[in-house]
């Protein structure tokens, strides 16, 4: 079997986990019409991956077997829609307030990210901190590089996992911007947006002078 089969009979397995619950490798096999060593192989890898796992039941006849579920991992193969759910509330809150009341919601996000980090970076200098940052948005899947100028550092993000948000609220870049500036404590200017077609999110830090001396 190539590996585009075995790929795809690896979906069809997920899928039939997801559909009918646990299952053991008996009834795959037969749904699946394949040999139960090669239902197993694809478990294996599926397992090792973390988006099964098993338990063992002890059956009225006969040696207990193993029942394959669907661990909490394997939710994100199947298709979400949190932007659009996420976009209809946001609406409902701006239209529902005199005005401002996404740009309020941000603020506080805003707020309780800066509380979260600045512990992490208080009293380090601003190197360490732009590095801080970066690893923080990369674990927030932000893809971030980052470097030293002349003056300074530059920060770029390939990626924005709320893209959907951003390109509708112009606010959920600017509170980004004003934590970036928080946590950093100096100047940061945006000077590239990809919720503005940008090809990457692009942020010059300035560097206090008498860091540089």
């Amino acid at each position: 079997m190539d590996m585009e089969q075995d790929s795809s009979t690896r979906k069809t397995i997920v899928k039939m986990l997801k559909t009918s619950g646990p299952l053991g490798v008996g009834e795959m096999a037969k749904r699946l019409g394949i040999t139960e060593m090669a239902v197993r192989r694809h478990l294996n890898t599926l397992e090792r991956d973390g988006y099964i796992d098993s338990r063992i039941v002890r059956q009225s006849m006969g040696r207990p077997m193993n029942i394959y579920r669907l661990t909490e991992a394997a939710e994100d193969l199947f298709p979400k829609n949190y932007h659009t759910l996420t976009l209809d509330l946001l609406g409902e809150l701006d239209g529902g307030m005199d005005g401002g009341g996404v740009g309020k919601l941000f603020g506080r996000r805003k707020e309780k990210l800066q509380m979260k980090y600045e512990a992490g970076m208080e009293g380090k200098p601003l190197e360490e901190r732009v590095a801080k940052l970066a690893d923080i948005q990369n674990a927030n899947g932000y893809m971030v590089e980052w470097e030293r100028t002349d003056d300074g550092f530059v920060l770029k993000e390939f990626n924005c996992p709320i893209s959907q948000v951003a390109n509708r609220y112009e606010e959920a870049c600017d509170c980004e911007q004003q934590l970036f500036e928080g946590l950093l404590d100096t100047k940061v200017e945006r000077t590239e947006c990809l919720a503005k077609g940008g090809g990457k999110c692009t942020y010059h830090i300035k560097e206090p002078k008498e860091e540089r001396d």
